[in-house]
């Protein structure tokens, strides 16, 4: 904690001396845990925290590069020169490495591939063929693995000879002698309690190991490493071939930039491309100026609705104070249906088949959270006009009935079309999360309006209307 006080007190100090001294605040950052020599170098422009890090250590370089949290990482790669970049790309994780190598400029890439071991360039080639969203994107070529005819003592003697440069050895990979085809998977534990003289293989459980392919998308991959609760999972070829393994802090990473994505989405714009703080002004504007203009011109139809009940609104003004209510339970109910099915469709909990189960759920709950706000809409309309605070005419127990059944449509409508428009959007191929809550929201206050002046038409016919 002392180590970190004076790192907070000194940030302006290393801000300072960056420009003139990167050697001085290398020397300043060196000892530090990465992670709050990191928290340094994200308050310094690409170019500083470059110079910086060409005076770090190897070791605390590669520590830096590896971790997610560095701010601006395959800009500060390019700012370095040939040789140290292409010295701490040879030694970073795999999937780290690609993930870098991938967002530099492609320029940039070429000119570093000519500095690259064959070996480091092979690594990266084999994950960048693969989209960064599924598991051959995000998986690391560093695994150990063993014939499965080894003994027990064998493969001890092989994790301490390699272990060193593994990802993880909590995971093992069990395969064919011959033929290199996976056979089994076994955990380092496992081989610690066994008997050093049996087969690898014997003390491996008897269940077919868990694999994805390449292709599969990262949220798959996580849900299957929560279910069978794994540490780590391979992934194969058709022929069974290990290509790799997704160990599951890549995990946490990936679903953490998908979770934000999703958010993103569901706040009404496209996703951001990286941290807000990397976002230009001129990209910000372009990620929000699409959608927010869609919303606005849909709400356009909410004013055509409005119009079309010009002379109903003339004779019973007393309406107009509910329409905010009306519009805003229709979108809140539709936005939480929404939510939910979401994360639902998005954890396995429903399948596109469920549409008809959810829909069964929805109407009946809709009607039930309906009738709880028409209950409260209409006693207070009730409770006002008798304390004198408002009166709503001689026909104000008409106007109650009105805004109690107008609600239990309204949210009743919200809570099916909020919920079935995920299972639209993902049947025609699109992301769920593009069901966003403010685009829900624009929907059911067209169709409420049309609800509420409908159901005020049939109560208050020959009365107010």
């Amino acid at each position: 904690m002392q180590q970190s006080s004076e790192l907070d007190l000194g940030v302006l100090e290393i801000l300072l001396q960056a420009a003139t001294h990167p050697s001085a605040v290398a020397e300043r950052l060196a000892p530090l845990h990465h992670v709050e020599a990191i928290e340094a170098l994200n308050q310094l422009e690409p170019k500083l925290a470059a110079g910086v890090i060409e005076h770090l250590p190897h070791d605390a370089r590669t520590n830096l590069f590896n971790h997610p949290g560095l701010l601006h990482s395959a800009t500060i790669m390019e700012l370095l020169s040939h040789g140290c970049a292409s010295s701490m790309l040879a030694d970073l994780n795999p999937d780290r490495r690609a993930e870098i190598f991938r967002n530099m400029d492609h320029d940039r890439q070429l000119a570093l591939r000519e500095h690259l071991d064959p070996e480091t360039r092979a690594s990266i080639d084999r994950i960048m063929a693969y989209p960064p969203e599924s598991a051959g994107g995000i998986m690391t070529t560093e695994f150990v693995s063993m014939p499965a005819n080894w003994t027990v003592e064998q493969g001890l003697a092989h994790i301490k000879e390699v272990g060193g440069a593994r990802e993880t050895v909590y995971a093992i990979y069990l395969l064919h002698p011959t033929d290199q085809t996976l056979q089994q998977a076994i955990s380092l534990r496992q081989l610690v309690i066994a008997d050093r003289k049996a087969t690898v293989l014997s003390v491996a459980n008897n269940r077919p190991p868990v694999t994805v392919s390449p292709t599969t998308d990262r949220e798959e991959v996580a849900r299957l490493i929560s279910r069978y609760d794994l540490l780590a999972v391979p992934v194969v070829d058709d022929g069974r071939q290990v290509l790799g393994i997704v160990t599951v802090d890549d995990v946490i990473d990936a679903i953490v930039a998908e979770q934000t994505e999703d958010a993103q989405k569901f706040g009404g714009m496209e996703a951001l491309d990286g941290p807000y703080m990397q976002i230009g002004m001129v990209d910000m504007i372009k990620k929000r100026a699409g959608w927010l203009a869609a919303l606005f011109l849909s709400e356009m139809l909410t004013a055509t609705a409005m119009q079309n009940y010009q002379s109903e609104l003339e004779k019973a003004v007393v309406l107009t104070l509910f329409i905010p209510l009306i519009m805003s339970s229709g979108g809140n109910s539709g936005s939480q249906a929404t939510s939910l099915i979401i994360r639902a469709i998005a954890l396995r909990q429903v399948a596109l088949k469920d549409w008809w189960k959810v829909a069964m759920r929805e109407i009946p709950t809709g009607i039930i959270l309906g009738s709880l706000l028409g209950i409260i809409g209409f006693i207070r309309i009730v409770t006002w006009q008798k304390l004198g605070l408002f009166d709503y005419g001689p026909h104000w127990m008409l106007v109650a009935l009105t805004v109690g059944v107008a609600l239990i449509g309204i949210v009743t409508f919200g809570s099916l079309t909020g919920s079935m428009l995920p299972f639209v959007l993902k049947r025609l191929g699109f992301d769920p999360a593009s069901a966003s809550a403010p685009f829900v929201a624009t929907l059911v206050d067209v169709t409420g309006l049309v609800i509420y002046f409908s159901i005020a038409y049939v109560i208050l016919k020959g009365t107010l209307l």
